[in-house]
């Protein structure tokens, strides 16, 4: 009966309103307990990808942003991917990185657990993400998952589920969120945005839905400038190139352009009410570091678990039209599915 009762209020909270999937805001104020800190011990899940380096060296060199001060990543648990072999065969190589710059390698996450204040989640492979982020979020530790932030729609569901259960604050994000242009769109530089076409790679992963795997990077510029709302998209879909298009709840319309073939880059177009704006290049991760250390001293998720929500039934949605021919797939059937 308790169950029950947790998957009615689940739903009730995570409601679907006019086709956009909307989360109630006295709900994320009760469900944050996080003091506001000036410092902590980060810690890492996952050595099977270069944003662990990254964020690594950024953290923990000689000459650490002013922003960072006080933030250090003290410990890792290696083990990301256990057969995604473009990933496993980073492990060992990723492990001695960090361990120059002063990180302790432990034996699991219950291990890493007593150590470290804050965690950062980032195996490069979604399936063992619920598994990693409620233990993580049992410990009642701020949680950042990095891309992608579960291996199906329903896992992702659940994670937030038992983040509002116990009370901790969690956030995901492509770095492409943070890239200048897009957060000038975002912020109106333009005015409104009237419409949007992204593009990025989209190199395919058999073990998780299509964009999961890289292709969220072109659908998180896209969410980053249109924001929430999108009703319904349609997909086309060849060997090379896929293009999915979104109309948004007040006719406003949106494309990606997801790319295997020709330049490996990120970028597209904003149309504003006072103009245009391209958007790109990508300049590197750091501009997500910030958010993610102010988020570790606010307990503030810079996105709403709705956005987050959303961009992955975007993308489940996509998959589901490429099964059916490109055939238009709504949202909110999509996320009506992956609840039950």
């Amino acid at each position: 009966m308790k169950n029950r009762y947790d998957r009615r209020r689940f739903i009730r909270d995570a409601s679907l309103t006019a086709g956009a999937i909307t989360f109630s805001k006295s709900l994320l104020a009760k469900t944050n307990n996080h003091k506001i800190t000036a410092s902590g011990r980060i810690g890492i899940i996952g050595l099977d990808t270069s944003h662990s380096i990254a964020f690594t060296k950024s953290l923990n060199g000689s000459n650490p942003s002013e922003k960072y001060k006080g933030f250090k990543i003290v410990a890792a648990y290696p083990q990301g991917s256990a057969d995604i072999e473009s990933s496993v065969k980073r492990i060992p190589g990723y492990t001695e990185e960090v361990k120059k710059l002063g990180v302790e390698i432990v034996q699991s996450i219950q291990e890493l657990l007593t150590k470290v204040d804050f965690v950062l989640l980032e195996t490069n492979d979604g399936r063992p993400h619920l598994d990693q982020a409620v233990q993580v979020i049992k410990a009642g530790k701020t949680l950042f998952i990095d891309k992608p932030v579960a291996g199906s729609l329903r896992d992702a569901i659940k994670i937030f589920k038992a983040a509002d259960q116990y009370h901790v604050p969690v956030f995901s994000s492509s770095s492409l969120r943070y890239m200048e242009s897009a957060q000038e769109a975002a912020k109106g530089k333009v005015g409104k945005i009237v419409g949007a076409d992204t593009y990025s790679p989209a190199t395919l992963e058999k073990t998780h839905p299509d964009f999961f795997w890289y292709g969220i990077h072109g659908v998180e510029i896209l969410y980053t400038v249109m924001g929430i709302g999108c009703k319904q998209i349609t997909r086309t879909s060849t060997d090379n190139t896929d293009i999915v298009v979104g109309v948004w709840n007040d006719g406003r319309v949106g494309t990606f352009r997801g790319t295997r073939i020709g330049s490996h880059d990120y970028g597209g177009t904003a149309y504003g009410e006072k103009g245009n704006l391209v958007l790109g290049p990508f300049k590197g991760y750091d501009n997500l570091l910030d958010q993610i250390i102010e988020f570790f001293k606010t307990g503030i998720p810079p996105v709403s678990k709705a956005e987050i929500l959303e961009i992955y039934t975007f993308m489940e949605a996509a998959d589901e039209s490429k099964r059916n021919k490109g055939q238009a797939i709504l949202l909110e059937e999509v996320f009506k599915k992956a609840v039950h």
